[in-house]
């Protein structure tokens, strides 16, 4: 990383014009990427990226700008070039950087270089056979392993300095099965803010047979009916739907701008008393965590409703200081090439109290949601469309026969409200979040939920 005497040489060519607030961001990271479709490698990949962010304040006012040529000249002309769009009240400029020590709440067991190639083949193409057995409906698998591994260093005119290592792991099952010319597909993909332990750890045929039982399942079912139903969301990825439906209306980027249907709501009923929702980064080894932000402020356990009362949102330093509330250390960037805002980390519906099978007993008839799939949502109104990937008919009060092409619709905090039935098995799925910092891991987490009526599109008459 830069030596401390040039990052302070920067940030003071970026406050030069009067900004009031200077920030750099490198990073140094080296990826690794293997593919195998149908049992054969199609692609081995790795690489490694390396760069500087400079961000400048003055009051609200940002400005961002990054390279990949780190030679001391050209990094202070960059930031002198960025302070050009800052016209502030100039100040003598003293920067005194202090190194912060982090603790490592997600230690590494294996990392990612001291496994070969060679092994990492041999999982993939167990996880390929395991599942090409599962079904002869499965005609085709895709099988996929990532590792990278990130280096940051954050420095800042408020004397900050700290430096962090994160490896994330994850691994990806994709079978399709064929009937009657009709296919469909089952996906499965568990990581980590971990090394290769999760691999080694992982029971590998089952997740394989996972992605088979949903592709096999769902090719022989029928299509979903349409129409007003209690639904029932399992657990896990379920939790898809609030990150996207009601999680993103809760950022600061949203929040700030009052484009979000939670601005200005803070201590009010948004959601049934039976939701309390948590954003927490500090969970170990968990997909979403980070032992700091990509500001650099520790991460937190943040409450964003409890017991249906809006507690909280989450906030990056900017939006700290449009909205006049502390950030809660959820600044996030997908890489040096983006500006950090508000995001999300491992966001989750807290467990509840019923068990999934009283909550299915006490459905007569609905919509039995077990995988979900990805969707669209419009954070100033909260209105989402979701994809069910996995779903079943509840018939009085048992799971009855598959059925495909559900789709949810609705508004987020409607569903809130409706919530009726929250179950005691808390579990989390991971992802990949887009938005306007880029594409970050993230958690979405929750315990099987019911909602008492919702809108499912589908066919009309099946």
């Amino acid at each position: 990383m830069l030596h401390p005497s040039l990052i302070e040489n920067v940030l003071t060519a970026a406050l030069a014009t009067g900004g009031d607030f200077a920030e750099v961001f490198m990073e140094d990271r080296t990826t690794s990427s293997l593919g195998m479709i149908g049992g054969i490698v199609e692609h081995a990949l790795g690489g490694r990226d390396y760069g500087v962010g400079i961000r400048i304040f003055n009051g609200v006012f940002a400005v961002y700008a990054y390279t990949n040529d780190c030679t001391a000249d050209n990094l202070i002309k960059v930031a002198a070039s960025a302070a050009q769009a800052i016209r502030g009240q100039t100040r003598d400029i003293v920067i005194d950087l202090r190194r912060a020590a982090i603790a490592d709440l997600h230690p590494v067991l294996i990392p990612p270089n001291e496994v070969g190639k060679g092994r990492k083949i041999e999982w993939m193409r167990r996880a390929h056979e395991s599942s090409m057995a599962y079904s002869p409906a499965i005609t085709q698998t895709s099988i996929a392993l990532n590792n990278w591994v990130q280096d940051i260093c954050i420095a800042n005119s408020e004397g900050l300095l700290v430096e962090d290592r994160r490896t994330y792991t994850r691994m990806s099952f994709n079978s399709i099965a064929e009937a009657g010319g009709v296919k469909q597909g089952g996906y499965v993909a568990p990581g980590a803010h971990a090394g290769l332990e999760l691999i080694e750890s992982m029971d590998i045929d089952w997740y394989a047979r996972e992605a088979s039982r949903i592709a096999a399942t769902m090719v022989g079912a029928g299509y979903a009916p349409s129409g007003k139903l209690p639904v029932i969301i399992d657990n896990a990825f379920g939790g898809v739907l609030f990150h996207e439906a009601c999680g993103h209306g809760l950022e600061a980027t949203a929040v700030a701008k009052k484009a979000s249907v939670f601005a200005d709501k803070l201590g009010e009923q948004v959601a049934s008393p039976l939701v309390t929702a948590i954003d927490d980064g500090t969970i170990p080894n968990a997909w979403g965590s980070l032992n700091i932000d990509d500001e650099g402020s520790p991460t937190q356990r943040n409450v964003l409703i409890e017991n249906g009362v809006l507690k909280g949102y989450l906030i990056d330093k900017l939006g700290s200081r449009k909205m006049g509330m502390p950030s809660t250390g959820s600044g996030r960037r997908q890489s040096y090439q983006f500006a950090p805002t508000s995001r999300m980390n491992n966001t989750y519906i807290a467990a509840g109290h019923s068990t999934p099978e009283e909550i299915i007993a006490n459905t007569e008839y609905g919509l039995y949601a077990k995988t979900m799939g990805g969707g669209s949502v419009n954070t100033a109104t909260g209105e989402f469309n979701f994809a069910v990937n996995e779903g079943y008919i509840v018939r009085n009060g048992k799971i009855e026969e598959p059925v495909k092409g559900a789709t949810l619709i609705g508004k987020g905090i409607d569903v809130l409200q409706k919530i009726d039935m929250v179950g005691n098995n808390l579990d989390h799925g991971q992802g990949m979040c887009g938005s306007l910092s880029g594409s970050i891991p993230v958690n979405c987490g929750q315990p099987m939920l019911r909602v008492s009526s919702m809108t499912v599109g589908g066919r009309k008459g099946e």
